[in-house]
């Protein structure tokens, strides 16, 4: 306990790496003016936040399951789902076809966190088999095409600048990041999930309902991409089988990993991932007021993935500090 409270009151170094990385970009994309030719404008800064809105709750439903010890790899085909379904079932109320896409999601997170809860099963294995049924039943509904959404003013207004940089779209995403920050730091069931990614078998123990809190997690994943995906295709009035941009599980991992998110579990929040998501999405804007290469995009984002891995390995950390340690004692 009095660990836990020491660690409580004074965070760790690594703890506020998240938000130094966010810090960088935010003054390297306010200084472009001072050192380059290009300008930064209001609506730069709403094309930042229009990106948040498009990612954000993937990366936080990918960022739930590994503090959950577990990877969801259906996220990015349960993204395209959602869209999917809201536009096929939207058609008379957007409203209607965001809730068809959640029903669709609840279902898909139910069986998934159902196999891997009761059977003991391997996340990866499970969600790799669900990511190829989702996408190919994304692949089904549509026909193997787009399918355009006709209602263009829900777009319009899902889009519109609230505050000149925010939009509904936005404002929802930073709203649900919220609640999710409340909930796993504040609340017995943020604890939870963190105990069963830490050692799920202390937390069996100690009387956690394990089986259903991981059912429950792989529920809130896919809610959480199928809601980002229905409310992007609303936006764009088009629902695709593939991909639009950005790899959304590439970007999600990412960002997750650069939030603070350990990969060996137990160990990240939402302020953190947030601010993984505004990192990227920071970083994709300076690149688009430059005009690089796409190519750049994927460099950058790729060595960013694998520099925050190797600095998060526990392996790696456990053997700076005993190094640390031997070279004191030799001193």
């Amino acid at each position: 306990m009095r660990n836990i409270e020491t660690s409580r009151r004074r965070p760790r170094a690594g703890d506020l790496a998240p938000f130094a990385i966010l810090a960088l970009m935010i003054v390297t994309f306010a200084l472009l003016p001072v050192f380059t030719e290009y300008t930064v404008r209001t609506a730069n800064v709403y094309d930042i936040f229009q990106n948040f809105s498009s990612y954000g709750l993937v990366a936080l439903a990918l960022g739930i399951t590994i503090i959950a010890g577990e990877f969801d790899l259906s996220v990015s085909s349960m993204y395209l789902l959602g869209g999917m379904v809201a536009v096929l079932t939207g058609a008379g109320s957007p409203i209607a076809g965001i809730l068809a896409a959640l029903g669709a999601a609840i279902l898909v997170g139910l069986v998934q966190g159902g196999l891997i809860a009761g059977f003991r099963l391997n996340s990866m294995p499970v969600t790799l088999g669900g990511y190829l049924v989702v996408l190919g039943t994304t692949y089904i509904l549509g026909d193997g095409k787009s399918v355009i959404y006709e209602d263009y003013n829900v777009g319009l207004e899902l889009d519109e600048p609230i505050a000149q940089i925010f939009s509904i779209r936005s404002l929802v995403s930073l709203g649900i990041f919220v609640v999710a920050a409340i909930v796993l730091r504040y609340l017995r069931l943020g604890r939870d999930i963190r105990a069963i990614g830490g050692d799920r078998r202390a937390a069996r123990v100690a009387g956690v309902s394990v089986d259903r809190l991981l059912v429950g997690v792989f529920v809130i994943s896919a809610l959480g991409a199928a809601l980002s995906g229905a409310l992007l295709s609303y936006s764009l009035a088009t629902a695709s089988p593939t991909n639009i941009g950005v790899d959304v599980l590439t970007f999600s991992a990412t960002a997750a990993l650069i939030g603070g998110v350990s990969l060996s579990g137990g160990k990240g929040g939402a302020i953190g991932i947030a601010a993984g998501v505004l990192s990227l999405s920071v970083l994709q804007e300076i690149l688009a007021i430059v005009r690089s290469p796409d190519y750049v995009a994927s460099l950058i984002t790729g060595g960013l993935l694998v520099v925050v891995t190797i600095v998060w390995a526990p392996d790696l950390s456990q053997w700076f500090r005993t190094t640390r340690v031997a070279g004191a004692g030799r001193a």
